[in-house]
Formats: C-alpha cells, structure tokens, sequence
C-alpha cells in the first residue's frame, strides 16, 4: 500500500476533506478509495506476525482489529472533525456502548440527560447498572442539575444535541466545564447536528459518537458507527475494547461511507435548507399544534442553537392537532414521505416516537421529555421541498 500523496498544507473546509483525505492508494494508482475484503494478512516471516502482535511492526494482522479501508473511513472522519483519532463501529449504537463501556468501571457513575434515543437510553439506565456502574438521569438543560449529579466517583457525562425526537438544545461548552471540574470526560452523540453543522470537541466535549447510518451513509444502504476523540482514548481504551470484543466495522460498509463522505455536505446543506423550509410551512398550518426546530425563532434555545451550530440541521418534529389516532392518519396519508425509523437518508422519513423508538419508555416518562401521542418525527430528505411541503398538506387535510 503506497501512501497517500500529501493534501496542501493549510485549513482545508469540510467538503474538501470529506472528498480527499485519508486516501491510501495501492501500487495500481486507483482514484478511488480500494475495498479490501480479507479477514486476515500474510506476514513475510514469523518474526514480522510476533513484531506486528507487538506492535513494533506498523501495518494490519486482523480485521477485527483494523483494516486499511476501515482505516481510511476512520482518517477521514478524524480529519473531519477535528480529532485526534477515530474508530470505526459496526453500528452507532456499538459507537456508543463502546465509547462508554471502554472507559467507566464497576464502580463508577454516569450522569446522561434524560432526553435519550431509546437504546443509548438503556445503555446508561439498564445495562450500565448490571455491571456496577451507577447513574444519573438530569434534565440535559439545567445546568445546576449537572452540578448537583456530580459524585466523587462520576467518570462520565453523556449527552446528545440536538436530542432525540424533541431537538432541544444543549449548551456543550458549558457542560463539558462542569464535566472536566468533576474530573469525567463528556460524551456527545452528534447524530443530528452531522460533523458538518456541529464541532463538539472544538465546544470542549472529549469524545464524539455517530450512528454512520445516518447522514454519513445517508442513502439508506449499509450500517455502521464512529467513535472520536483523543489518540491515548481512542488508541488505548477504546482500542482494547472493540478489538476484545468485536463491535468492528465491515470493510464493505467502510467502503459504502467513503462514498457517503464525497457527497455529505452536499446533502446535509440540501436538507437543512428543505427543513427550514417545511418548519415555517407547519408553523403556520391550522392543523399543527407545535413545531421543533432549532433555528426558527420560537424554539426556546435558538440562541443557544445558532451559538453551537450553523444550521437548523435536517430534523423537524411537529405535534398535530389531536392524538394518536389523528398521527397515524397524517402518517398513513402521506404518499412521498415515508413510515420508518430511520432518520438522515436521501428520502423524507417519519416515523411516531411514542410507538416506536421510544415505546419502551413509560408513559410518564414520555410525558416528561415532551413525546406525545402527536408527537412525529421527519427526518426531510433530497427531495423538491414544495413536493414536501404539498404532500404534508395533503395528508393534514384527512386530519
């Protein structure tokens, strides 16, 4: 494997990146970025397989543990937030896990928001606590709630922002102060905000998770997760963690992403822009109770929103008017936008959070984090945003 010829030396913008950097080019010069399917690496002798176990040897020896396609995902993604280093995950919930479960012991503490995705939510809530790990759910936007969370043994502080289905907002840099006082490390879920919209570890946050399904691959294809932060967390305790235990990222799906980079910013200023768009359009509607959306004036952190972020994103949440009955049928209207749970594709998506990503939840749970029975959740895609906005009336006309 040849290396990469070096890009220019100066502040390259984000789209640049996402398109160039990381490339490693094999002996046949191929301008695009190789897939190596192999499980495992040939060795020229048995002092070179002992030297590369020791890692006195630089290159590959499983790919479990790493692989050059895998590894020019994660460059990129490196070089495209700011971070030291980065590692791939099978999915972003493994992202997650892993980001948490390789740093905290039995015996330490968690404080998370309480305006979690339903699975990252039992991670911090369910699974942490059977391991000995004790935690704290606070509401993400009262600092003093942070503070008073605080125990001599919390090692880790876990948010996520813009959250999830809600998109409320909040403040990193203030949080991750609080954190760094308390001598834990802040762990933020930047889904909805993509790499291109919001810069985490530039706010003070110490490591960075994705769900890559998401907006990176963003066309609907392949899974997988990134983790980001430092070299001595990513190549020390995190390193051990995905290697003993196996949450690696597939080279195919590696591949798929290094595709999804090239077109990342592209897309996300797309369907940002369709997004505000379809805001206004619902704010205005008779049949709309309530809408979220981080940049428009009536959200109740814009500021803090316009502060942290450059764009609004790609999420728009809205309660109808009425119950669950009233979102199923706007739902089952809709002939463009889509039913599904997932959320950054190319295509409008929307999904009911009550009854699917976050049914687990108890009902007075639901009630606290403001997930109503009209409460749904579009995730706006690449398509004409007046096609939207014309199918989003014609299903509020059942209603």
């Amino acid at each position: 494997m040849a290396q990469k010829p070096p890009l220019p030396n100066r502040k390259l913008k984000p789209a640049t990146i996402a398109v160039h950097d990381g490339a490693l080019r094999s002996q046949f010069g191929e301008t695009s970025e190789a897939l190596f399917l192999t499980q495992g690496y040939v060795y020229e002798s048995m002092e070179q397989a002992e030297a590369r176990f020791n890692n006195t040897d630089p290159g590959f020896q499983y790919s479990r543990f790493s692989n050059p396609t895998v590894s020019m995902f994660e460059q990129r993604m490196a070089s495209l937030e700011g971070a030291e280093d980065a590692r791939g995950t099978a999915t972003g919930m493994a992202a997650v896990t892993a980001s948490l479960l390789s740093w905290v012991n039995a015996g330490d503490h968690i404080v998370a928001a309480k305006a979690l995705f339903g699975s990252c939510r039992y991670i911090v809530e369910d699974l942490a606590p059977r391991f000995g790990i004790t935690t704290t759910l606070v509401n993400g936007a009262d600092l003093d709630a942070w503070r008073a969370a605080v125990k001599p043994n919390t090692k880790a502080f876990f948010i996520e922002t813009p959250t999830n289905p809600t998109l409320e907002i909040y403040d990193i840099a203030a949080i991750a102060e609080i954190a760094h006082k308390a001598g834990a490390k802040l762990i933020v879920d930047n889904v909805f905000a993509t790499p291109i919209f919001q810069k985490p570890l530039a706010l003070g946050a110490d490591i960075v998770c994705y769900s890559a399904t998401k907006h990176i691959d963003g066309q609907g294809r392949v899974l997988g997760g990134v983790v980001l932060g430092s070299k001595e967390f990513i190549s020390g305790p995190l390193q051990m963690f995905v290697r003993q235990t196996g949450p690696s990222l597939s080279p195919f799906n590696a591949w798929v992403m290094l595709k999804g980079l090239e077109t990342l910013a592209l897309r996300v200023e797309k369907q940002a822009a369709n997004a505000a768009k379809i805001a206004d359009f619902l704010a205005g509607h008779p049949k709309i109770a309530r809408v979220f959306y981080p940049f428009r004036d009536d959200h109740p952190q814009v500021a803090l929103a316009r502060k942290q972020m450059t764009s609004g994103s790609t999420l728009v949440a809205f309660d109808v008017k009425g119950a669950k009955a009233e979102a199923f049928r706007f739902g089952g209207a809709l002939e463009i936008v889509k039913i599904t749970n997932n959320l950054g594709d190319a295509k409008s998506l929307i999904t009911h959070p009550a009854t699917t990503t976050h049914q687990r939840l108890a009902p007075e749970a639901r009630a606290e984090l403001g997930i109503s029975d009209a409460l749904l959740r579009l995730s706006v895609g690449l398509e004409d945003a007046d096609d939207l906005i014309e199918d989003l009336d014609g299903a509020l006309r059942t209603i």
